[in-house]
């Protein structure tokens, strides 16, 4: 009732990647996430797919470009 009213209050629940985000309400747990053009669409069993791989392609890429210096002491 309370969102019907007011509208949702969506926080940030899961960082897919910088650019791309999955969002809840903090009243009645109504998903969100950004599409391609940076919109926020209700989270479909479709755009949690994409949101996975897409997250499992991110980090992937990620962990190879970034080196860790070995440090001797």
């Amino acid at each position: 009732m309370y969102c019907s009213i007011f509208g949702h209050e969506l926080l940030v629940s899961k960082d897919v990647t910088h650019h791309v985000k999955e969002y809840k309400c903090k009243h009645c747990d109504f998903q969100m996430t950004t599409n391609g053009k940076g919109k926020l669409t209700p989270l479909t069993p479709k755009y949690k797919e994409i949101n996975s791989v897409l997250e499992s392609v991110y980090n992937k890429r990620r962990g190879k470009k970034k080196s860790d210096p070995i440090l001797d002491y």
